[in-house]
């Protein structure tokens, strides 16, 4: 018995002894980021013939044609009304819905408070006080001639009528503030709701209240968009700023319906530059067209002239993810991919701009989407 249980422990002290214990963590394989690809791409002679890719330098000249640029509708904000209450109240009533055009004047919503009840009360109650003080004025300023009563009696019947007249004042300017005229009430005509009107002509963009719920004076309850100073804002790089006048007129589409123009004049360039070396180009449209919504992306072109620059193929110029590209030529069939800033087109040619890019840099002039593609099936496989 003893035997087996020196084997066992034995084989027990063996198997300990030959398997050590793995502390490292398993080995994590990182894939690649797939907004970020490889920046080179080769081919050899034989592909190169078979795609059709052809190799040159771009030509360099004074250009005239048209910048092609791409901005969004945007509403200036003395254009753009958000509508709130003075005082707070329960939503009795609305029909607004977004898209909804109104008018001014128009009751956009009913608010109801007992706050509304109380603050005519105390406006007509001061209103009797104030009658009932200036007549006693007016008795005691006969009394006062006659010196049937002393001049400290009359000051003081002045003074109650004059802080009668500054509380009905005071309550009469609340009134109006939450809409509600003055000269016009009375006490049998006294409401304990109030109508929240339209300020302008336009149309309703937000709607933050619905029936039944208690705003208060710092909610927004609606935001009202007058689209007569509807506007495009298009972005431009600093390089073509110079070629953008005020007055200049732009022709502006959207990518759903490129046949459909719409004519725009420029009437503000903005002096700064973000980030990316871009400002902004205000353009005021002709005439309004109710499919113009804020918000919306457009394109806009601009017609310039005697720009010095380099121009290449349009289909030299490559477009990823809201950036341009060109491929350069590299050793042994290679092509290294190069971010461009583009500018005017014309006659079928793409003027760029890029670092090191000159007249005698030599790059894809033609399919140059082919390799475009080629990088981007290779980041796919990997």
């Amino acid at each position: 018995m003893k035997t087996y249980q020196i084997t066992f422990l034995s084989l027990m002290i063996m198997a300990s002894c030959g398997t050590e214990p793995k502390t490292d963590a398993p080995e994590t394989v990182q894939k690649p980021d797939s907004t970020e690809m490889s920046q080179t791409v080769s081919f050899n002679p034989g592909q190169m013939k078979s795609v059709g890719i052809e190799v040159g330098t771009p030509t360099p000249g004074n250009i005239s044609g048209t910048l092609k640029l791409q901005g969004k509708i945007d509403v200036p904000p003395q254009s753009t009304v958000s509508l709130s209450f003075p005082l707070g109240g329960y939503l009795r009533s609305t029909k607004m819905l977004p898209g909804m055009h109104v008018k001014k004047g128009q009751v956009l919503a009913e608010l109801e408070d007992m706050q509304f009840i109380q603050l005519q009360q105390d406006y007509l109650t001061a209103k009797e006080k104030f009658s009932l003080a200036q007549t006693e004025y007016s008795r005691q300023s006969d009394l006062n001639a006659s010196k049937a009563s002393s001049d400290k009696v009359m000051q003081q019947a002045r003074s109650e009528m004059e802080t009668q007249r500054i509380l009905m004042s005071a309550l009469g300017q609340k009134l109006e503030v939450i809409g509600i005229a003055p000269s016009k009430l009375k006490a049998d005509n006294i409401s304990k709701s109030v109508s929240i009107i339209s300020p302008i002509n336009g149309f309703v963009s937000k709607v933050n209240v619905n029936v039944g719920k208690y705003t208060s004076p710092t909610d927004m309850l609606f935001e009202l968009v007058d689209p007569g100073d509807i506007h495009l804002a298009l972005q431009v790089f600093e390089k073509d700023l110079n070629a953008l006048s005020i007055g200049q007129q732009v022709v502006a589409y959207t990518n759903n319906d490129p046949t459909k123009k719409f004519q725009a004049e420029i009437i503000l360039i903005s002096k700064n530059l973000d980030q990316d070396r871009m400002a902004e180009v205000h353009c005021h449209f002709e005439k309004y067209s109710p499919s113009l919504v804020p918000g919306m992306f457009m394109n806009g072109e601009v017609s310039v002239n005697n720009q010095e620059g380099l121009t290449v193929p349009e289909e030299a110029v490559v477009r990823w993810e809201n950036r341009f590209y060109v491929f350069t030529e590299g050793k042994n069939g290679s092509f290294d991919m190069q971010e461009v800033t583009p500018g005017v087109i014309t006659g079928g040619r793409q003027q760029i701009e890029g670092n090191g890019i000159t007249g005698n840099t030599r790059l894809v002039i033609k399919n140059a989407y082919a390799l475009l593609m080629k990088i981007m099936n290779t980041d796919d496989e990997s």
